[in-house]
């Protein structure tokens, strides 16, 4: 199947799913962070790991990190990339509160959710800004959706580090 036979009404379904996919997996990823205490979430996930906070404070990070890439502005809290992105945990960098990670959760992921139910569809399928017009225009592929598609895996994986704090 060529990837240019898609009918508008599609390509509508197609993000619907997506879109859908991302949402579920907010939602359960939200409710576990929501279910952990404070003290839970500043243990290891397993010994020598990633503390569940700064699983959250990368989440936090990759997921505000995806509004220039989607043209929805600039990043809410750039101060994250360097203590979650750019460093491991443990770094010794200054990091935010457990009540302000849940706070910058909730926030960057209500903006997000909100912005993904307005976009049109069409909007999807254009280039992210990672992207050169050059590159994009050879692969096609490498669009909006797809950098929803790879943070909502990305998403996934994190739930199941961080599941294994509930344990606890």
């Amino acid at each position: 199947m060529s990837m240019n036979t898609q009918t508008p009404d599609n390509s509508e379904l197609i993000v619907k799913m997506v879109v859908s996919a991302w949402e579920s997996q907010l939602s359960r990823l939200s409710k576990l962070i929501g279910s952990l205490s404070d003290e839970q979430l500043l243990s290891e996930t397993a010994p020598g790991r990633n503390r569940g906070s700064y699983l959250l404070g990368h989440l936090v990070a990759v997921s505000d990190g995806m509004r220039p890439l989607l043209e929805l502005g600039p990043k809410k809290y750039p101060e994250l990339e360097d203590v979650y992105l750019k460093n491991p945990d443990k770094s010794g960098l200054p990091t935010p509160s457990m009540g302000e990670l849940r706070s910058y959760w909730d926030e960057v992921h209500g903006a997000l959710t909100k912005h993904f139910n307005q976009m049109q569809p069409e909007a999807w399928f254009a280039r992210h800004t990672a992207v050169s017009e050059a590159d994009f225009a050879k692969e096609p592929h490498r669009n909006k959706l797809n950098l929803l598609i790879n943070r909502t895996t990305h998403m996934g994986y994190h739930f199941g580090q961080l599941a294994y704090l509930n344990k606890k």
